[in-house]
């Protein structure tokens, strides 16, 4: 529950399979892997990850333009492309839509935490221009359930698009203890996700 949710477009099966085996660890968890446009604007709408990670080129071109287009109209979470090709038309029709990484194929284990990891970073950074976590005195009065000063730190760390070992490091405790805030937070704000934990936050200062 504590994982960071990805969402997997890519129509290499065998590519999407060695990215799924490496990212269910600790930090990371596939919610789905999908092979088309329309099966991941499906997976969006029902299932909202918290990153994507996003083929350009399917199965006809330059659907993955289309869905980023699609993922920043509707659902502001951040995703980073992944593809073959690292021209310069293919970058400059990407750029427009503002991706939180880019990650060219071939690509190895370390590069693709390191892409997710930095893109759940930048995204966070992005944000903090557009909405800033309100102080806890605030969140806890339209809670029944009351963040603790732990979890509200908990909850500052989430919006800056840490992963929990990350958490962890910077705050001197345990994995597990990371998890546990966290899935209080989760209870509290009546939330399955950290997309879901910063959506409710907003809609609660609406």
């Amino acid at each position: 529950m504590s994982e960071i949710n990805v969402l997997i477009v890519e129509d290499e099966p065998m590519v999407a399979e060695d990215i799924a085996e490496a990212l269910n660890n600790i930090d990371f968890r596939v919610s789905a892997v999908v092979y088309t446009e329309k099966a991941a604007l499906e997976e969006l709408e029902k299932n909202r990850p918290d990153i994507v990670l996003l083929d350009i080129n399917l199965k006809k071109g330059n659907e993955g333009i289309h869905i980023a287009e699609e993922i920043n109209r509707l659902y502001h979470i951040p995703f980073v492309y992944l593809t073959a090709y690292s021209d310069k038309a293919t970058l400059e029709m990407a750029q427009h839509t503002e991706p939180s990484g880019y990650l060219v194929k071939p690509f190895t284990e370390k590069n693709l935490f390191a892409a997710l990891q930095l893109g759940l970073l930048a995204f966070g950074k992005k944000m903090k221009h557009v909405f800033l976590l309100p102080e806890i005195n605030r969140i806890n009065q339209k809670l029944a359930s009351p963040l603790s000063e732990r979890e509200y730190e908990m909850l500052e760390k989430i919006f800056e698009g840490l992963t929990t070992k990350q958490m962890a490091a910077q705050l001197f405790i345990a994995v597990s203890t990371v998890k546990t805030h966290i899935r209080n937070i989760y209870l509290k704000l009546d939330v399955y996700s950290r997309t879901g934990a910063v959506a409710r936050i907003r809609e609660m200062m609406r």
